[in-house]
């Protein structure tokens, strides 16, 4: 395994149209949004919420251009551009469940709302690029939905997927000593203040990284991003690694980068109920969403 700081590398030339389409991100409407989520929705334990939070979400998508169904048995919701140019696309997945009992406003709400801030962005471009948001259900449950995805829907695709960005708690932030873990034995070495965002890729996707970070170094302000590249397959003898949807992808060979505040190694309110909107950081989260709009801009 090997960790890149996007501090260690070179800025890219500026580019003020990119810098312009980033300033559209609004901390007001990533916080409206968590708060609209913020309530137990575990696909079982919580039924009517669960479904109360797909109709919403599918709501958000379409009231900005998109068009919207329902896959499969577990209501995965999909979200594309009229209009889009043929070709491979770039998914943008995150889960909308959580536990039962927990408001999941960490996991994953954080997500969900990055993902509806970039949408909002790009539906306003006059040529949107290839671009689908998927959120997904019952992630909570052995990543189930992501699965039948990516075993069912993904096949039947007119294109192929060329990268996934699979968001896993994007919210959360502490700039306190001692704030950050890591899972116990994983061969890295990582600052131990939780203040920056993780970008795990395995070898379908490991090209991908530094591009990404340069994009950070560039067009971000004080984003401290990491990218954590693993080798060999690897990612099979850390289950800690595969806990999250882009493991379907990464099982299908397909690229997929997994974007997140590190979960339980940072965020104390991880599947409790104090997962609450106040205990998130929503200034990083409208960086996350910078940076994914500049990623997805910039492919």
């Amino acid at each position: 395994m090997q960790v890149i700081d996007a501090a260690s590398l070179r800025p890219a030339k500026a580019d003020r149209a990119l810098d312009s389409l980033l300033g559209s991100a609004c901390e007001a409407e990533l916080r409206a949004d968590v708060a609209a989520l913020a309530y137990p929705r575990h696909f079982s334990a919580e039924a009517a919420a669960n479904a109360r939070a797909c109709a919403w979400i599918a709501d958000a998508f379409a009231s900005n251009g998109y068009a919207v169904s329902l896959s499969g048995p577990f209501r995965n919701i999909v979200a594309t551009l009229p209009g889009c140019p043929p070709g491979p696309r770039i998914l943008v997945g995150s889960h909308y469940d959580t536990v039962p009992a927990t408001p999941g406003a960490d996991d994953n709400a954080s997500a969900v709302a990055v993902s509806l801030a970039c949408a909002r962005a790009l539906a306003a471009l006059p040529s949107p690029p290839p671009v689908m948001f998927v959120s997904f259900n019952r992630e909570e449950d052995g990543l189930l939905g992501s699965q039948e995805f990516v075993s069912h829907y993904v096949p039947a695709m007119a294109h192929p997927i060329r990268v996934a960005h699979v968001l896993e708690m994007v919210g959360y932030c502490s700039h306190l000593s001692g704030s950050q873990q890591l899972p116990r034995g994983l061969p890295i070495r990582a600052p131990n203040v939780g203040d920056f965002l993780g970008l795990l890729t395995n070898r379908s996707s490991n090209r991908l990284v530094r591009p990404l970070l340069r994009l950070a170094r560039t067009h971000v302000d004080d984003l401290h991003v990491l990218g954590v590249k693993v080798f060999f397959g690897f990612e099979k003898r850390f289950p800690h690694l595969l806990r999250s949807d882009h493991a379907p992808f990464w099982q299908a060979k397909i690229p997929a980068i997994m974007w997140t505040d590190t979960s339980e190694f940072r965020n104390p309110h991880y599947h409790q109920p104090s997962d609450r909107p106040e205990t998130l950081d929503y200034r990083f989260m409208r960086q996350v969403t910078q940076l994914l709009l500049a990623t997805i801009v910039s492919s």
